[in-house]
């Protein structure tokens, strides 16, 4: 058996216990509402209001006026996240975390010290609530995809347990989007078809679907909404990607602004990268317009990487290939493909060319200096602000 914990409205609800006068309120973490960024997280009192995590800010604040807009804490959620897992660490050894404040167990063989999964899952919501005072809701089920979907169905503060003879019970009458991997435009060719049900999807004929979605797209959802999922829970699971995100406070159209800005993502990318002791053969870029359009475009380096310089060429050719006609509302740059050091590579007969070596070397110098007087010790100069003439007397 699987168990999927995830804390409910994980930022916000720190807030409300770290100040105890915001319980029963609208809180909104995020961006500041007179500014131009998204909802991180917001209370499930926010969410009566159509509130919602990715939400622009502006137009929380619109549907939320009263709502407590408090800025994102992350060192606090950080610090909440690892006593959290450590938690989770005591029931299994076999513990995934997805994210920041939810996480895949694997419990199978636990019973004898702990009890039946219901029983385990019932005893971890109860000492996070003692350890940390937040709630989560907890899944159980055969698998992750089920775990993860018990879950969804509980929250807040729930304990759903789907068990192998309920399987097509629970996922018949839900609607196609409860699977994972049908968005909107899967979900509209769907209903083109007559399909709107979990039920239904799993009774179409599979050459009409193929047809319109592909093989591998019809497998994997049949497969899921069958209820069989096949992943197991991988504790030591590396991440596929790292990259930064920038919402600028006005829509920018100047290419030069737009330039600095990746300059300033592929450094924090390329920090992250040697902090974690991973390379990249991959990196995209994220454009976001001003009519909220978003774009992503991808390029194949010719060797493994983690230079901020390489990261920011690449950024830059992707943004010359591709220049929006709109405005720009959002940057993102992002390494994919990330390999660690123990990964056998294709190496080359003489070795990396002296350029990059030499970018490698003041990089591990850049990171050293910032590791002992802060991150903005050294920065490149075109990110340093000119200082303002002095007023006239």
């Amino acid at each position: 058996m699987i168990l999927h914990v995830d804390m409910d409205a994980f930022f916000a609800a720190v807030e409300q216990r770290d100040r105890p006068d915001l319980a029963g309120k609208p809180v909104i973490v995020g961006a500041d509402p007179k500014g131009r960024g998204v909802v991180s997280t917001c209370s499930y009192e926010a969410r009566r209001f159509g509130v919602r995590s990715a939400m622009p800010i502006r137009e929380a604040f619109r549907r939320c006026p009263q709502g407590v807009f408090l800025p994102v804490r992350m060192e606090q959620y950080a610090a909440d996240s690892r006593r959290i897992m450590e938690i989770l660490g005591r029931f299994t050894p076999l513990v995934e975390p997805l994210s920041i404040d939810e996480a895949f167990l694997d419990v199978s063989g636990c019973e004898r010290l702990f009890g039946p999964p219901e029983q385990m899952a019932q005893r971890i919501k109860q000492t996070i609530l003692e350890e940390t005072r937040l709630p989560c809701s907890v899944g159980v089920a055969p698998n992750k995809f089920l775990a993860k979907l018990a879950t969804e169905l509980g929250k807040p503060d729930g304990l759903t347990v789907i068990t192998p003879e309920r399987v097509q019970e629970v996922l018949s009458p839900l609607p196609v989007e409860r699977v994972f991997g049908v968005g909107r435009r899967t979900a509209a060719v769907l209903e083109s078809l007559g399909i709107r049900t979990v039920g239904e999807l799993g009774r179409a004929p599979r050459a009409a679907l193929v047809a319109r979605l592909g093989p591998a797209a019809v497998s994997h959802m049949q497969d899921l909404a069958a209820g069989r999922d096949d992943r197991r829970v991988e504790p030591h699971r590396s991440p596929k990607q790292l990259g930064s995100e920038r919402t600028f406070e006005h829509d920018v159209s100047d290419v030069g602004e737009m330039r600095r800005s990746l300059l300033a993502l592929s450094g924090d990318v390329g920090a992250g990268l040697r902090r974690q002791g991973f390379t990249t053969i991959a990196v995209r870029l994220k454009v976001r317009t001003e009519d909220f359009a978003t774009f992503t475009r991808a390029m194949r380096l010719p060797r493994e990487t983690a230079s901020d310089r390489t990261l920011y060429r690449a950024a830059c050719h992707l943004l010359d290939a591709s220049m929006p006609e709109l405005p720009v509302r959002l940057l993102g740059v992002a390494a994919c493909e990330l390999r660690t050091g123990g990964e056998p590579v294709q190496g080359t007969l003489f070795g990396p060319p002296p350029e990059e070596v030499r970018a490698a070397r003041v990089d591990a110098a850049v990171d050293s200096v910032r590791r002992r007087f802060g991150t903005q010790a050294l920065r490149p100069a075109a990110l340093v602000s000119k200082p303002k003439p002095p007023k006239a007397p």
